[in-house]
């Protein structure tokens, strides 16, 4: 936190440096990416990451949407325009904060100079990328709607506040959950711990990471204070997904 000296944002514990969020899927078609945030391709360096080949949006939010220009070497790298797969809100936005790579003459300066880019704009209804089937998870984050993300027995939902009646079926049967936490004390738009934990006692996954920490909340407390089968994730954390 700018101009905070709190006890987490001086920490010296590593997994108390927390980048805006963004997930990594390793997969058999290729690298699946979940948000672009502001550090992306800082992320991406330190995952040692060669390309991505598609790309998830939640929403439309800055510190989900503004690293997006850190994908303009991937097309050289893959032969082809980014997908970028997202609902016609989080499109509308794109298309305002990057008029240069969408807007009137892109096409004839795309070449070298702007993001290759191109846009796939989903709703509920599950799709396929990558070769995979990706099922869209409604979720409310304060006034807005978001998409949290289900692939396989993995689901991915951060940034919400609550979670639409329709919506928990699709958390069923899962393997991990990746749930935005953001502090102790209720917020507007997201998840408390208690909520967090209320949430997670009603889908019962087999592990769970909490993510979107704020500096409210220390790594080291919460591995303490938590049951063993739920964890605060960390930059650079990963698991195998089946």
């Amino acid at each position: 936190m700018l101009g905070c000296s709190c006890a987490v944002c001086t920490s010296t514990n590593q997994k108390n440096h927390r980048y805006r969020c963004a997930v990594l899927m390793r997969l058999a078609g290729g690298n699946l990416l979940i948000d672009t945030p502001p550090e992306l391709r800082l992320q991406l360096l330190r995952a040692a990451t060669p390309a991505i080949h598609a790309v998830l949006l939640t929403h439309y939010h800055a510190d989900h949407i503004h690293g997006l220009d850190d994908l303009r070497p991937i097309p050289f790298l893959i032969g082809e325009p980014v997908p970028l797969f997202c609902n016609s809100e989080t499109e509308v936005r794109l298309r305002s904060s990057f008029s240069y790579a969408f807007g009137p003459g892109s096409d004839s300066i795309r070449q070298g100079f702007v993001p290759k880019l191109s846009i796939r704009r989903i709703d509920e209804r599950p799709f396929e990328a990558l070769g995979e089937t990706i099922t869209p998870i409604p979720l409310e984050h304060a006034h807005f709607n978001v998409y949290g993300f289900r692939v396989r027995n993995v689901a991915y939902c951060t940034d919400v506040k609550s979670i639409p009646r329709p919506s928990w079926r699709l958390l069923e049967d899962l393997d991990v959950l990746v749930l935005g936490c953001l502090r102790r004390k209720p917020h507007p738009g997201h998840l408390s711990l208690d909520e967090a934990l209320e949430v997670v006692d009603r889908v019962r996954p087999k592990k769970t990471y909490l993510t979107h920490i704020s500096h409210d909340l220390d790594h080291d407390e919460l591995c303490r204070e938590l049951p063993p089968e739920i964890a605060p994730a960390h930059d650079g954390l990963s698991f195998e997904i089946s």
